[in-house]
């Protein structure tokens, strides 16, 4: 087994494609081995001195590292312990829990269906090609509120993406919205 390794936008975090699906159309996010508990291979990366965050994507894992510690040192056993978990076969989720993307609901008024259409087509694909994910959670008042995952999660470059890029493409295509607001949950 072959996994490629990418660099993000934040240097904290990098990205691990194992070449295989990891969670197909959906994601999940972990902040510590507690929320990991239904993620055999996030638990096993938390078991790693150094970890703090681990985001599944469609077919990557992007794994965030604290400021102590060095890639040059962690790479190597994030590497080990993905290959591991796929060669013993394990299963990446032990439940179907994971988060389910910003997919429009039949209560949704016409302005959140277009916000949400934008962000699965337009800002999905390219914020996971640089390891991370955006999830809508909600409009009001003219401000659309969207929670940050992955690389994309304490990137440095994170908010000029929002405001330059998310906000600036949504209001162009939604004149109602006003502004864009990343949220911790």
């Amino acid at each position: 087994m072959f996994i490629q390794t990418e660099t993000t936008p934040n240097p904290a975090t990098l990205k691990f494609i194992p070449g295989e699906s990891v969670l197909g159309s959906s994601t999940a996010n972990f902040n510590s081995k507690e929320e990991a508990v239904r993620s055999p291979i996030a638990t096993a990366l938390f078991d790693i001195n150094g970890i703090e965050a681990v985001f599944l994507g469609s077919d990557f894992i992007s794994v965030t590292k604290n400021q102590d510690n060095d890639w040059s040192h962690l790479k190597t056993e994030v590497l080990t312990t993905i290959m591991e978990h796929y060669v013993a076969g394990k299963p990446v989720m032990s439940d179907d829990g994971s988060k389910a993307s910003a997919e429009s609901n039949e209560d949704d008024d016409e302005i959140v269906k277009q916000i949400k259409e934008l962000i699965e087509t337009r800002v999905r694909p390219s914020v996971a090609q640089d390891g991370g994910d955006i999830i809508f959670h909600g409009f009001e008042n003219g401000i659309v509120k969207l929670e940050m995952h992955g690389a994309c999660s304490g990137c440095p470059s994170s908010t000029i993406t929002l405001k330059n890029g998310i906000e600036n493409m949504l209001k162009h295509y939604v004149p109602e919205v006003e502004s864009v607001e990343a949220i911790e949950v």
